[in-house]
């Protein structure tokens, strides 16, 4: 179901999940949406029969491991796969040896995130014109 992508064939179906969740039903401009990060980044594909549903892309930002461009397909919402797909995101970047996790939450999402063990740690800002917060998860004690 969830998978980290290793070919150009599953790339290509995270930048379409990424494409209809992000540009077209959040408004987010194709020059934001796409960034440099995207050739360095490690990505995560959700697929279902064949049909691509899911989209992250996990990156290093100094002793984190920074989840980012989480997205699922409208039809497939509700049925718990965001919750798989943060914890296999959070197990990837475990097994690469991260102990602390940060995301750039919408502020929508806070609560979303909050049962995944992330805490707020800065104020309401906007990314993308959306309201955010920046979130931090630390397992370093556990």
């Amino acid at each position: 179901m969830f998978r980290v992508v290793t070919n150009l064939d599953d790339l290509i179906k995270v930048f379409i999940v990424r494409g209809i969740v992000f540009i077209e039903e959040q408004g987010v401009s194709y020059k934001i949406e796409r960034d440099e990060y995207d050739y360095s980044a490690t990505h995560i594909l959700g697929e279902e029969n064949g049909e691509p549903f899911a989209a992250g892309r996990i990156r290093t930002h100094g002793e984190y491991a920074k989840l980012e461009r989480i997205a699922i397909r409208e039809s497939y919402r509700g049925k718990n796969l965001g919750n798989k797909l943060t914890e296999f995101m959070i197990s990837t970047a475990k097994e690469r040896g991260f102990k602390k996790f940060k995301v750039h939450a919408q502020a929508s999402l806070t609560d979303f995130y909050r049962k995944h063990g992330f805490e707020i740690i800065s104020d309401i800002f906007k990314e993308a014109g959306i309201d955010h917060y920046v979130m931090i998860r630390n397992d370093s004690d556990k």
